[in-house]
Formats: structure tokens, C-alpha cells, sequence
């Protein structure tokens, strides 16, 4: 089990990979990558059972699906800190022929990665499909899916979420990124969401509001939604998140949501965020992935 300070140590250099993989692109999703760190790394590196071995149909494993693939960043570099593919890969983020695409892709065959996403929507109904074929096998084992409060504006959510608990998918934790940011301004300008909390809770799932850059606050109430698995209610966790959270000029900017730092902003970035890891090393020196 890793310490809360080791926790922390491992979100620095996550965020640290976020700003390098998008500065040496120009281009990826820099705000919900960096607001959404310490939720993926206490996922990964402490909450999660799983298996960088990687077997497709998670099998006697917990599985987590990234719904809002823009922030794709994030995920690939927990997934490559956490053994499922070589840190130096994370140099070619966004690279013709590269595994590591702007938006997961299954087609280049990327350990970790299950389904393509990034349209918007679509995640927690394929959780959910997750979730059911572990009931049906018999696997106790549980299934976890990110959204973006933004995403919810998409309908398809709503009728997962109405699948969802009619149907008792209490093996299923779905987190929401509340950071109230979306490409365009913030939720309530483009389309408000009301009362979040109570949408659920009459759709009829069990309902958790949490802080979700506070790694100590997050990682117990993550075992409590754990906790609360198997008893007939499928669970949501409102997670309220800083785009952009550590970095103080991306701090709560949707401007942040899709652009790129330049080389100044990203050493004025890099120099508020420890090098715990280490930095891998770019141009990537290896073979990019072939058909």
C-alpha cells in the first residue's frame, strides 16, 4: 500500500508528464488532465486491483474506462508509471504512428486500453456492459468510469443512468469530474446542470460528494464507495476538481481545457511541479509502434 506522501509524489510527476506530453505535442487537453491527477493516481497506485500484465476482458480484476478521453494525458500516464507500457512512450503523445493517441484507441493495441473514447457520452454505458458480464461471470471485482460534468450534457448518459439503477448495477462506480469548466466557458453559462446531487439520487443511485484534489480526502472516500458496493445501488461520485489544479495559470480556466503551453509556460509550469520519477527523455529514441 503506497503512504499519502508517496501518493502525492506520484500526482507531481503525473502532472509533470501532462504539461510535457502536451508542450511537445502543441497540442491535447492540459486542464481536466491536470485537475483529474490525484483522482487516477490513488485510482491506480492504491484503490484499484489490477494488473499491468493486462488482459482485455479484466478478468478477475478491477477495470476502470475513461469516458472523457480529451484528457487522455493523465490516464496514459498513470497507466505507463503504473508498468502497463515504457514511461519513454509518453514521448509520442499525439504522434503519427504512435500507440499513444490524442484519444485512447484500441486499434493500436495500447496496454490498459479497452475502448476508443472521446465521443463524449458513451463511457458509462459501456461500463455498465462491463459491469453486468462481471455479474454474470460471477466476478466480484468492480468496474470504475470517469466522466466530465460537461459530458452529462450528452443525453445518452441519462439513459445509461436510468439502465443503471433499475437494473441494480451495484458493482459499478462512476466519478464525475465537477469542475464546473468545459471547451467553452463554465457549465452554468453553457448549459447549467442544477442540482447534480439531487438528479442522481432521484434517478436512484446512491449519491457521494467529495474533494477531489485533496489526496487524503480522496483516497478514503474512495474505499468508502468501495464499501459501499453489493447493495443494490449502482454509486456516483461528484468530485470537485480545480482545472488545471497545480499550475497556477491554468488554475480554474476553461482556456486550458484544449491549448498547449508554450516552451516559457511550460518551464514556468514544470518549476511548480516536482520531478519525483523522473522525466523521460524526448524526441522518444525508440520505434514507434507498426501494423
Amino acid at each position: 500500500m503506497a503512504t499519502i506522501q508517496e501518493l502525492k509524489r506520484i500526482a507531481s510527476q503525473v502532472r509533470r508528464d501532462i504539461i510535457r506530453q502536451v508542450h511537445y505535442a502543441d497540442s491535447g487537453h492540459p486542464g481536466g488532465s491536470l485537475g483529474c491527477a490525484d483522482f487516477l493516481t490513488a485510482l491506480y497506485f492504491e484503490v484499484m486491483h489490477h494488473d499491468p500484465k493486462f488482459n482485455m476482458k479484466a478478468e478477475g480484476e478491477d477495470v476502470f474506462f475513461l469516458s472523457n478521453g480529451h484528457i487522455s494525458p493523465v490516464w496514459y500516464s498513470v497507466l505507463a508509471r503504473s508498468g502497463y507500457f515504457p514511461v519513454e512512450e509518453l514521448a509520442t503523445f499525439r504522434k503519427l504512428n504512435s500507440r499513444v493517441q490524442g484519444h485512447p484507441a484500441t486499434h493500436e493495441g495500447l496496454p490498459g486500453i479497452r475502448v476508443a473514447s472521446g465521443s463524449l457520452g458513451q463511457g458509462m454505458s459501456v461500463a455498465i456492459g462491463m459491469a453486468l458480464a462481471k455479474k454474470m461471470n460471477s466476478d466480484k471485482k468492480l468496474v470504475f468510469v470517469l466522466t466530465g460534468d460537461g459530458e452529462l450534457q450528452e443525453g445518452q448518459n441519462w439513459e445509461a443512468i436510468m439502465f443503471a439503477a433499475h437494473n441494480k448495477i451495484d458493482n459499478l462506480i462512476v466519478t464525475v469530474d465537477y469542475n464546473g469548466q468545459q471547451i467553452d466557458g463554465s457549465t452554468e453559462q453553457v448549459l447549467s446542470l442544477g442540482n447534480l446531487a439531487a438528479k442522481w439520487a432521484a434517478f436512484g443511485w446512491d449519491v457521494m460528494e467529495i474533494q477531489g484534489n485533496d489526496m487524503e480526502h480522496l483516497v478514503k472516500n474512495l474505499n468508502i464507495a468501495k464499501a459501499k458496493t453489493g447493495q443494490g445501488k449502482p454509486i456516483v461520485i461528484l468530485m470537485h476538481t480545480e482545472m488545471g489544479y497545480g499550475v497556477d495559470y491554468m488554475m480554474g480556466s476553461h482556456k486550458w481545457h484544449g491549448k498547449a503551453p508554450d516552451a516559457a509556460l511550460t518551464e514556468k509550469a514544470l518549476a511548480q511541479l516536482e520531478e519525483t520519477l523522473g522525466d523521460y527523455p524526448y524526441p522518444y529514441q525508440g520505434k514507434l509502434y507498426s501494423h
